[in-house]
């Protein structure tokens, strides 16, 4: 389980196809200012959203594989470029953000991302599909990143980001066109699940 919170922003750089014949392939990621002191082999971390398992430390980087899977659910992992960070929670850790599972529903596509003084307005489409679990004022995660939506119409809704967010994850180099990893909230995953049960009986 994750926080949402980035720790840090690393840099895929490398992606190597394993020889599994099952077309997995391996990433090293430079791990930038994330604390890998305390990471062990078969630990988790969340890249740009997705929890992947670590196989290899080198230093400043780690490795990680990833099955074709998750390549096709998923985006911001098949070639190099920045990911977003995030260790595992400790159950003693502070909760900053929600749970988040780090593992992806969806891929939005980011349809305005206008400057609003030192701001940023960013406006996802989500696949139609998950448009139920999403509220206004509710938890959403975009790239890794635990996020609260603004306003919410149909699968579209719309995110304030502060200059803090920007700068400290890889959310501030979205542009019109962008696809984003989505998870929702867990909490109204559940509740939906819950009520579909109920009408079912």
């Amino acid at each position: 389980m994750f926080s949402g919170i980035i720790a840090a922003v690393g840099q895929i750089t490398a992606v190597t196809p394993r020889d599994d014949g099952a077309a997995t392939v391996r990433l090293t990621i430079d791990a930038g200012k994330l604390d890998l002191d305390d990471v062990v082999l078969g630990d988790s971390i969340a890249c740009n959203g997705v929890c992947l398992t670590v196989v290899d430390q080198l230093g400043p980087c780690f490795c990680v594989d990833v099955s074709p899977e998750s390549l096709a659910c998923t985006v911001g992992l098949a070639g190099p470029g920045p990911v977003n960070l995030e260790k595992a929670l400790r159950l003693a850790d502070r909760l900053g953000g929600h749970l988040v599972s780090g593992h992806v529903d969806g891929i939005g596509e980011v349809l305005r991302f206008d400057p609003v003084g030192d701001n940023r307005l960013l406006e996802i489409g989500a696949p139609q599909a998950l448009a139920r679990y999403i509220a206004r004022k509710g938890s959403i995660t975009v790239d890794g990143v635990s996020l609260t939506t603004n306003a919410v119409d149909g699968a579209t809704f719309t995110i304030n980001l502060i200059p803090h967010t920007l700068e400290a994850t890889s959310l501030g180099r979205l542009q019109p066109g962008s696809r984003v990893n989505l998870e929702i909230d867990l909490i109204a995953r559940y509740c939906e699940r819950l009520l579909s049960a109920h009408e079912e009986q």
